[in-house]
């Protein structure tokens, strides 16, 4: 998966790539890119990832150096059958998501759980990230 930077110097440059990519790809392959949100609560973030019609065996969840890698493969089952396709607009193949994370999650206790064509990461945040409270004693001078 090739990295690509973007500059706001100048608006038609992102428009100029964008065309060259989508002219230079082979007719019929569209990138498959999972939609992705991510909730923080006070104690953890919490990300979900939309890929239905995947095989638990097809998905990996990677943290390292401070990023968390999503990447899996979404297979396109040809089936015998009589007739054929009149449409396909849902994308196949493999997707790659990569994201930088705070200092504050504890990589140690990350958890994830795929259900329903959803995954969920769950990245506590360490004990030293919690918002705490302490009470200050005020003391009476004269």
């Amino acid at each position: 998966m090739a990295l690509i930077r973007y500059s706001t110097s100048d608006p038609f440059q992102n428009l100029q790539d964008t065309m060259n990519r989508f002219f230079n790809e082979p007719v019929g392959v569209r990138p498959w890119v999972p939609a992705v949100d991510i909730r923080e609560t006070e104690n953890e973030l919490v990300l979900k990832a939309d890929i239905p019609d995947m095989k638990f065996e097809d998905i990996d969840v990677r943290l390292e150096n401070g990023t968390l890698t999503l990447r899996g493969e979404r297979k396109f089952e040809k089936q015998k059958e009589e007739g054929g396709w009149h449409r396909v607009e849902r994308s196949y193949g493999t997707f790659e998501r990569v994201f930088t994370l705070p200092e504050t999650v504890n990589p140690e206790a990350v958890t994830a759980d795929y259900k329903n064509g959803t995954l969920t990461v769950t990245l506590p945040k360490k004990d030293i990230a919690k918002p705490r409270q302490v009470k200050v004693q005020i003391s009476q001078s004269n």
